[in-house]
């Protein structure tokens, strides 16, 4: 009778204290012994010297691992000079310090202070995509799923604010805003993977007129066409205004490839159907995974472009980080 007792009171204090508890498996989480392990990658294994890609040159890269099974999943990214912050579609984040010598320095590892729903499952934490504002450093995350957009403060400190923009309501719950950008002059842009657009291989784009938490109304569609196969999983505006979008296209049994184009801003407008131009494709010999990623950066004069890919966490495939100059 007493380990009955034992057993119901312990059933109380789960109750009291964790009131959250669903009774399903809690989202996997980061440990707090940060440690990241980056191993040397060339653009193309069997030809280590090659740079060249389309228009692009490669600049090094790594290969990333870290302690846990949440490590990896990395569907978005910051860069600001040599400090990065990586974003799992788990709300999980990866920072740290990379100088030349590609060794990560001042690692730290955290989660999304908060988000969509209770933050136990995965479904609550499918965190897509990421922009920022460097004037204050607010941070927006984009969730599929729950279709909505939530802003942080500077260092994700804690969440501000949070919106379900009408726009994306009904977008599917594994296509939603896969890709967004906040411009520089403060509209933002949002394209769905698979929400199709007005015209075969299309899907969908919304362009907020504003912060798209303050103002989730105001704005307009608008479609993108990628490489035939493809679909886009990040973007970032170019120092010249231009918005480059990284595309990525799956194949049985396991295999992913991606290309990346170029598109000009004035060419997104109310109903217009955008088509980028191909900068580049990742196929064949070259490096290719999941490429879901996207950073863009100056350095002097040349736009850098950083990469990264989500390894879904599977010991098939790796958490890719590389670094490429964009040459047109």
């Amino acid at each position: 009778m007493k380990s009955v007792m034992r057993v119901m009171l312990s059933i109380l204090l789960i109750l009291l204290f964790v009131p959250q508890w669903s009774g399903e498996a809690r989202l996997p989480l980061l440990p707090r012994n940060a440690a990241v392990k980056a191993t040397p990658v060339v653009l193309e294994p069997g030809n280590p010297q090659r740079t060249q890609l389309g228009g692009l040159t490669f600049l090094g890269g790594v290969a990333l691992e870290g302690e846990g099974a949440a490590f990896g999943g990395f569907s978005a990214m910051m860069v600001d000079r040599d400090r990065f912050a990586l974003l799992s579609d788990g709300g999980n984040i990866v920072s740290f310090t990379m100088g030349a010598d590609w060794t990560p320095r001042a690692v730290r590892f955290a989660e999304l202070p908060a988000g969509p729903g209770k933050g136990w499952r995965k479904q609550d934490r499918d965190s897509e995509s990421l922009t920022t504002d460097p004037a204050t450093g607010r941070i927006w995350v984009g969730f599929e799923r729950a279709n909505a957009v939530w802003r942080y403060e500077r260092g994700f400190a804690h969440a501000e604010a949070h919106a379900t923009p009408p726009a994306l309501a009904n977008w599917s719950s594994n296509g939603g805003a896969e890709a967004m950008v906040r411009l520089r002059d403060g509209r933002f842009v949002v394209l769905a993977e698979d929400r199709k657009g007005d015209a075969a291989g299309t899907v969908r784009g919304i362009l907020f007129s504003g912060d798209p938490v303050v103002a989730p109304r105001r704005g307009f569609a608008f479609s993108y066409r990628p490489p035939r196969g493809f679909k886009p999983t990040d973007m970032a505006e170019l120092p010249d205004g231009r918005i480059a979008i990284l595309n990525r296209r799956f194949a049985l049994p396991l295999t992913f490839t991606a290309t990346l184009t170029v598109v000009p801003r004035k060419a997104i407008r109310r109903g217009a159907i955008v088509t980028g131009r191909e900068i580049a494709r990742f196929e064949g010999a070259v490096l290719h995974d999941n490429f879901e990623a996207l950073a863009a950066v100056q350095e002097g004069r040349d736009t850098i472009l950083w990469i990264a890919s989500d390894d879904n966490q599977l010991f098939l495939q790796r958490s890719l980080l590389l670094k490429f100059r964009l040459d047109r």
